[in-house]
């Protein structure tokens, strides 16, 4: 067997019809044909899924349970196969904490930037903040109110995983008597066995104290030794209201009393609660009720089920506080929902407030009941009962009457105020993942820094910027960090893929692409073609199933699949050179490339009907308030 090629003998997959086939190494390779002739079926379901099985089948016995059995392809047999990567256009997943800059890694190395060479403020003054000495600290404690009890805690492990048995026990042999693990609080003296793949939190309780005169002496020096067992960090519980407050020896805001923990990659992390948001907890948005759900047809009333999520099966309850409600705003019966006046409106959906209203039924035995309540809104009762829910299909079913909308509380940036108060370059991290990937990719060019922050961030830079870089050569320099990874399209989650298998550096690979070209301009497609034969030129092999004609004129090797589709292909049309291709006479896509065969221009254009749908103020992703008719 030659070592330079890949042998495929037999290949009865699908609609193939026992291809035998011989591809050299390290080549561009194009399959092309028409749609259904058979060209994925040999490329994905016959030599990567070979690669992939014979690949499992290497690995222990205790590996391949997790990865699970591949069915071995109709093939007879294929011969000199390399590790096979797959880049085809499956979207880049579902998950809603994936960003363009976290399936790139990017991210990863803008958070170790900031955490190294960015300049903390204050996210309440702005101003930016110092370091901060013991006394300092002990000062903005005793300005506690007088009786207030707290505990002085050193917190020594933050969400690390581990054991921790020797620290526990070092712990106990300087004479601590109590620590708080993972929010309970247990004795040194016991043993404390804690799972070594989760992550722990460990609190050494220094000092239970009340604030009262006299005590001065005893606080700094419990508040010293938190500060030495803790790398320069110490906790103030309130006990009465569990209330945490933490005061680092680092940094801190002298003008509004603040303390901030030391800047560490976590705290620009949307995936760690270190850096999250608490809202939305680092998702960006929430579910909020949105009223248009709730009313989908204003032409109906009260009366005839327009509050639609107590109108289908709704109980007697809900039937007599909405008449109780009509009374007490003062509307008539069977008047639409939409002739309602706006606060009339306000009260059925966010409820009464703090007036009651007056409810009157007339119960099972005919005898009428009357009784004030407070009615909490449609609203409100939505947003309470999913709270409660305790399926998750009641929970879907109470969502279906919401809509995702930016968190107000980081506005959809993901991240704590604190972390978005840390800036490189006058610059948050937040604001520079907004930044289209060419922006960004020039804004870090340019960035001015001191010798030491160059010393620091350089190699940081350098990493970045190579993976921008092979972003902008695939034609994606219009996407921004930030860019959820579920609102790609495939051919944009297929070239993401493509930018990192080559900042990856893998040589002796085969490489299975699938159309990489799909939406993609023509402007861009040499860009394309460039990082493909870059990728060859490595020590690659690449097999690119495709039908753009420039693609199949730099291929080292062109395959026709043919010559029709379903039965009536599956066949080797033609495997050889581009010139080659364009004298067979049995390829449809050599006649068609030749000029043989051609596609004519309609000599008539439908003309469009009186109908058109319009679009009025788009602006999802990078659209600018756009207006466009169909």
């Amino acid at each position: 067997m030659a070592t330079d090629s890949i042998v495929i003998h037999g290949a009865r997959e699908h609609n193939l019809k026992n291809v035998h086939l011989e591809l050299p190494r390290d080549r561009l390779i194009v399959f092309t044909g028409i749609s259904g002739s058979g060209k994925s079926s040999l490329a994905f379901d016959t030599i990567y899924a070979e690669g992939q099985r014979r690949y499992v089948e290497s690995l222990s016995s205790y590996a391949r349970q997790f990865l699970g059995q591949m069915d071995k392809p109709d093939v007879d047999f294929v011969q000199g196969l390399s590790p096979a990567i797959s880049i085809d256009q499956k979207t880049a997943g579902h998950n809603p904490r994936s960003t363009v800059g976290t399936i790139t890694e990017i991210y990863d190395y803008l958070r170790l930037l900031y955490a190294r060479v960015g300049k903390p403020h204050c996210p309440r003054c702005g101003r930016p903040v110092a370091k901060q000495t013991p006394d300092q600290i002990v000062d903005q404690v005793r300005a506690l109110p007088e009786g207030t009890r707290f505990q002085v805690l050193a917190p020594v492990v933050r969400a690390r995983k581990g054991e921790y048995e020797k620290l526990l026990e070092d712990l106990g042999k300087k004479g601590f008597a109590r620590a708080r693990v993972d929010g309970e609080v247990k004795e040194l003296s016991e043993k404390i066995r804690l799972d070594r793949y989760y992550k722990h939190s460990i609190e050494v309780i220094v000092d239970r104290l009340v604030m009262k005169q006299g005590i001065e002496r005893r606080l700094a020096d419990s508040i010293e030794t938190a500060l030495n067992l803790a790398e320069g960090m110490v906790s103030i519980e309130l006990v009465d209201t569990s209330e945490i407050q933490i005061y680092a020896q680092h940094l801190a805001c002298m003008n509004c009393g603040l303390s901030f923990e030391e800047l560490q990659p976590k705290n620009f992390s949307f995936n760690n609660p270190y850096g999250a948001c608490p809202r939305c907890d680092g998702l960006g948005t929430h579910l909020e009720v949105d009223e248009e759900l709730v009313v989908a047809d204003p032409e109906l009333s009260v009366e005839e089920g327009a509050i639609a999520p107590w109108s289908s099966g709704r109980t007697e309850y809900f039937t007599r506080m909405l008449e109780s409600v009509r009374d007490h705003v003062k509307a008539k019966p069977k008047t639409p929902w939409r002739k309602l006046t706006k606060k009339q409106r306000d009260v059925f959906l966010h409820g009464t407030g703090d007036d009651q209203i007056y409810v009157r039924y007339r119960n099972r035995y005919g005898r009428t009941r009357a009784y004030y309540t407070y009615y909490e809104g449609v609203v409100s009762w939505l947003e309470r009962k999913r709270d409660e829910a305790e399926s998750d299909y009641q929970r879907e079913k109470i969502e279906e009457y919401m809509r995702e909308v930016p968190c107000p509380a980081c506005k959809g940036t993901r991240l704590k105020p604190e972390s978005l108060a840390v800036t490189v370059g006058e610059v948050n991290v937040s604001e520079l993942c907004r930044m289209s990937i060419a922006e960004t990719d020039k804004f870090l060019r340019s960035l001015e820094w001191t010798e030491r922050e160059h010393l620091i961030g350089d190699r940081i830079i350098k990493e970045v910027t190579s993976r921008l870089g092979f972003l902008i050569d695939v034609g994606l320099d219009y996407l921004t960090l930030e860019r959820s990874a579920a609102t790609l399209a495939g051919g944009e989650a297929q070239r993401i893929r493509l930018a990192t298998q080559i900042g990856s550096g893998l040589v002796g690979v085969l490489y299975i692409l699938d159309e990489p070209s799909v939406g993609l301009h023509q402007r861009d497609n040499h860009r394309l073609i460039e990082t493909l034969v870059r990728l060859r030129d490595i020590g690659n092999t690449l097999i690119v199933v495709e039908h753009d004609e420039a693609t199949i004129r730099t291929a080292d090797m062109v395959v026709d699949i043919g010559p029709g589709a379903g039965e009536h292909g599956g066949e080797i049309v033609h495997a050889g050179s581009f010139r080659d291709l364009l004298r067979n006479k049995k390829s449809l896509t050599g006649q068609y490339l030749a000029g043989r065969r051609s596609i004519p221009i309609p000599a008539r254009r439908r003309t469009p009907a009186d109908r058109w749908l319009t679009l009025k103020g788009a602006r999802q992703n990078n659209l600018k308030n756009i207006e466009v008719r169909f």
